[in-house]
C-alpha cells in the first residue's frame, strides 16, 4: 500500500512539473511573441498612412481602428501591456498621426503620448491675388473652413485687421498646420508675418523714395511681383517705376490694368481696356494704384525699398521671361517693334 502511495505521489509530482514547465513555456513563448510585436513595424506598406484619433478615444478604440484597417493583428492585450510598460496608457492625445513605413507600436504610442501630431504645409505663392489665396484654402480638405462664408471685410475683422483691404496683406510663405486647424488661423499668421516684414524692412529703405508709407511700398512691390519672376530683374523693374514716379510719369503697368478688369480679363489686353476708367488703370491715373494688386513676397518688397540705380524708364518683355530696358521712348519703341512685333533690324 505504501509503495502505491509513493508511486502516486511521484506521478503527481511529475505531472505538476510537466504542467509548470508547460505554463513556463507558454509564458516565455507569450513574452517572446509580445517582444516581437513591440519591435515589429505596423503593416503600413510602402506609402505613408495617417491615423486619426478622435477626442475622447481610449486605447481600446485606437487598437480597434488599427485592427480594422489591417495595420495590426496583435491582440489588444499586447497593446495594453506595452502602453502600461511605457506608462502612456492614459496619456494618449487626440489628433492626426503619421504612420510611416517602419513605424513600430512603441513609436506610435510614444508619438501619441507626446502629442506629436502630423504637421502639414500650406504654401502661399508669391504673386497670388487674395482671391486666389481664398480659393486655394477652400480646396484644402484637412482645414476647417471657418472663413469660407465670410465676405472680405468680415474676414479681416475676424483675423484682427478690421477696416484693412485684404489684397497684398498676406506674406507668401509656407505655413505649417495640423488637421482641424482653421483657414482663419493660417490667414492670421500670414497677415502677422507681413506686418512684421514691413516693420522690419521699411525703416531701412533707400533715401528719397517717392513712397509715403510702408503701404505704398507694398503696392509697388506687388507691381514688381507681377511684372517679373526673375530675381535679378526685380530691383531693375522697381527702379523703372520709382523713376517714373519721381518724374511724374504714368506707370503704365499692364498687371494693374488687368487687376482692375477683374473677371472681365480674358487673357489679353485690348486697346479699349487701356482707356477703360478703373482706379487701377495706370495708363489713365497718375501715381500708384489704390491698393496692391497681388501678394508680394519678401524679395519683391526688398526690391521696392532698394531699387537699382540707372536711367531706364521703360522695359519690354523679350518673350523668354526676361526684359529689355530703355532710357528713351524712341529706344523703347524699337524694342517693342523687335520683341513684341518681331520686326527686328540689324
Amino acid at each position: 500500500m505504501g509503495r502505491k502511495k509513493r508511486k502516486g505521489r511521484a506521478a503527481w509530482r511529475i505531472l505538476a512539473w510537466v504542467l509548470l514547465l508547460a505554463v513556463l513555456a507558454a509564458v516565455v513563448a507569450g513574452w517572446y511573441d509580445f517582444e516581437r510585436f513591440s519591435r515589429t513595424p505596423l503593416a503600413v506598406g510602402a506609402q505613408r498612412q495617417t491615423l486619426d484619433v478622435e477626442r475622447g478615444s481610449n486605447l481600446r478604440g485606437i487598437v480597434a481602428q488599427l485592427r480594422a484597417r489591417g495595420l495590426t493583428h496583435a491582440p489588444s492585450l499586447y497593446w495594453r501591456v506595452l502602453a502600461e510598460r511605457m506608462r502612456v496608457a492614459d496619456r494618449l492625445h487626440a489628433g492626426e498621426y503619421a504612420l510611416d513605413p517602419g513605424t513600430t507600436p512603441g513609436q506610435l504610442l510614444d508619438a501619441m503620448a507626446a502629442g506629436r501630431v502630423l504637421q502639414r504645409d500650406f504654401t502661399i505663392v508669391d504673386g497670388w491675388t487674395f482671391h486666389q489665396l481664398r480659393d486655394a484654402l477652400a480646396k484644402v480638405p484637412t482645414l476647417r473652413h471657418d472663413g469660407a462664408a465670410l465676405d472680405d471685410a468680415e474676414l479681416m475683422r475676424r483675423i484682427g485687421a478690421p477696416g484693412e483691404m485684404p489684397e497684398g496683406r498676406f506674406l507668401p510663405e509656407t505655413y505649417a498646420y495640423v488637421k482641424g486647424d482653421s483657414d482663419l488661423d493660417i490667414l492670421k499668421r500670414a497677415h502677422q508675418a507681413m506686418v512684421r516684414t514691413l516693420a522690419e524692412l521699411w525703416p531701412g529703405r533707400d533715401k528719397d523714395l517717392p513712397l509715403a508709407s510702408a503701404y505704398d511700398a507694398l503696392i509697388l512691390a506687388s507691381i514688381v511681383e507681377k511684372e517679373t519672376g526673375r530675381a535679378d530683374e526685380r530691383p531693375r523693374i522697381a527702379g523703372v517705376f520709382v523713376r517714373r514716379l519721381q518724374n511724374h510719369m504714368l506707370l503704365q503697368t499692364d498687371p494693374a490694368v488687368i487687376y482692375g478688369m477683374g473677371e472681365a480679363y480674358a487673357g489679353n489686353i485690348r486697346r479699349s481696356d487701356l482707356v477703360a476708367d478703373t482706379p487701377y488703370n495706370t495708363y489713365l491715373h497718375a501715381g500708384l494704384p489704390p491698393t496692391p494688386i497681388a501678394l508680394p513676397g519678401r524679395p519683391a518688397i526688398e526690391a521696392a525699398l532698394h531699387p537699382a540705380p540707372g536711367d531706364a524708364l521703360y522695359f519690354v518683355a523679350r518673350g523668354d521671361g526676361s526684359h529689355v530696358f530703355a532710357s528713351s521712348l524712341a529706344e523703347h519703341n524699337r524694342n517693342v517693334a523687335c520683341y513684341q512685333l518681331k520686326r527686328c533690324h540689324d
